[in-house]
């Protein structure tokens, strides 16, 4: 009798069980349907591509390519359309200057970010750690890590084939941030920094599946799939890695004989810059909101630049000419010195130019979010309600030939400052624009300039004509087989040889 009634028991209450999940269901679904007629609503004045019903945009996009896909709507559709991922999930896809400035020049929340006070708050502290003071000693370690690089490239070179450069270029960027934020040696990376190093390229391509699958955008199913039990696992090794450096610093920082070494050192790490803010308050920041800064610095600071670097080295491989004339620049500042200087940077004319037009062309970062948090008004009359979402689509907008002429074809004069003083500010914004643009802007292009200068001193770059990149957008702007270059070494009599300062 007592099985009996235990097995009733059971069955009730899988009954209730199922039927709280149906309602559950039900409720989830009658909010995301509720959702996406509150974003379709916003969006009814703006006129856009076809929408599939179930997929919205997101097949044509696979199947035509996000980048090309998103410049012929933008020749389509001026101003903006309507951009679907999925069902549920509808961006006003943004890529004219007006509407840019409409949006960026008075903040919003990051859909990735820290919002309100308390963002406003570790802006405010962050700010000294990128003083032209600070970033000034970074120049050194800057060539360090470039001759570490170069040297591996000297021996590769000598089998006189092309090779893919953007792994190297990756480690270098690492082990540049590893030393300019945790003030680590000339070791190079440990395992532990390469495991991180590997879990910060599986984030960047694993964000960029879900946001591309709309079948992820729902926390709890992607929770459940292989892609979100990997995401987290990759989340995990990069907040042990940096949890770890940040015990290890804070224990150092006992010690007497480590705070006489810090007050004597040329120059401060980021870490250091940071465990001594304070506030108005007289606070300092959390061990929680210590990693978010290291990893958002981390995670924003290497890969982009590992982008921004291979995508001007590539470009150089294609225009010989502006290659040659960059090698030429350099050559004529350094004269008979072997290494580069702070005070070499401002100098370096041409080669500024060239890293602008190739960001403009490939920006590191072709695409970013935002959500409204009040409304807005745009120069033709339209507007938009607070909560609704935002794609700025960068890539579009350097390619819109409404802003540029010619906008396919690498011209560096484009940024003479004659040419740039009558561009509206809005047009170019490869780190973003607005409240909320890169802090680290200054540090990254020092770092592309002292890298960039020092390759082209070193190698003359062609291309593979079997291999050319092929362009595929993560949450940076990568290849998707890589950067393969021809580099020959120019000995020497032609370039500089790397040594430490």
């Amino acid at each position: 009798m007592v099985p009996v009634l235990l097995s009733l028991s059971l069955f009730h209450l899988g009954l209730w069980a199922s039927g709280l999940i149906l309602v559950l269901g039900f409720f989830k679904l009658a909010c995301l349907l509720l959702r996406r007629q509150k974003l379709a609503r916003a969006m009814d004045c703006f006129p856009g591509p076809t929408t599939h019903w179930l997929f919205g945009h997101a097949l044509e996009i696979q199947q035509t390519g996000s980048l090309d896909k998103a410049v012929s709507w933008a020749h389509q559709f001026p101003y903006a359309h309507p951009l679907w991922l999925g069902p549920f999930l509808g961006f006003l896809n943004i890529y004219e200057p007006d509407y840019v400035k409409a949006v960026y020049s008075r903040g919003g929340k990051g859909l990735l970010l820290l919002e309100g006070p308390k963002w406003f708050q570790h802006r405010k502290l962050l700010i000294p750690a990128f003083h032209h003071d600070v970033l000034k000693p970074y120049v050194a370690v800057f060539v360090d890590s470039t001759r570490i690089m170069l040297d591996k490239w000297e021996k590769k070179s000598r089998e006189d084939k092309c090779f893919d450069i953007f792994c190297d270029v990756g480690h270098m960027a690492l082990d540049t941030l590893m030393k300019c934020t945790f003030g680590r040696g000339d070791s190079g990376l440990s395992h532990r920094d390469n495991s991180y190093y590997l879990a910060v390229s599986d984030l960047t391509l694993l964000m960029q599946q879900r946001i591309d699958s709309f079948q992820y955008h729902n926390d709890f199913i992607y929770w459940l799939t292989p892609h979100g039990r990997r995401f987290l696992r990759a989340c995990q090794v990069a907040h042990d890695h940096t949890d770890q450096v940040i015990r290890e610093r804070k224990a150092a920082l006992q010690d007497e004989k480590e705070q006489e070494k810090i007050q004597k050192r040329r120059h401060l790490d980021f870490l250091d810059i940071l465990l001594g803010a304070w506030d108005e308050n007289g606070s300092k920041l959390s061990d929680e909101d210590l990693r978010a800064e290291v990893d958002t610095f981390m995670f924003a600071g290497h890969d982009t630049t590992t982008s921004g670097i291979c995508w001007f080295l590539y470009c150089m491989a294609r225009y010989p000419e502006h290659q040659d004339r960059c090698r030429e620049e350099i050559r004529e500042i350094l004269g008979d010195r072997d290494t580069v200087q702070w005070d070499d940077l401002g100098k370096m004319t041409y080669l500024t130019m060239c890293i602008k037009e190739s960001f403009r062309l490939y920006p590191p970062v072709p695409q970013v979010y935002r959500q409204l948090s009040k409304p807005v008004n745009f120069v033709d009359g339209r507007s938009l309600p607070a909560g609704s979402l935002i794609s700025l689509h960068i890539y579009a907008l350097h390619r819109n030939g409404n802003v540029w002429s010619d906008p396919e074809v690498f011209d560096p004069l484009r940024f003479t400052s004659e040419n740039t003083a009558g561009r509206h500010p809005f047009a170019f914004i490869p780190f973003s624009a607005g409240p909320r643009n890169c802090i680290g802007q200054q540090f990254a292009m020092n770092e592309v300039k002292v890298v960039t200068a020092l390759c082209l001193l070193r190698f003359e770059l062609s291309l593979d004509p079997l291999q050319p990149p092929i362009k595929m957008p993560q949450l940076i702007l990568r290849s998707k087989n890589g950067f393969h270059l021809h580099l020959k070494p120019l000995g020497p009599g032609s370039g500089m040889q790397l040594h430490r300062e």
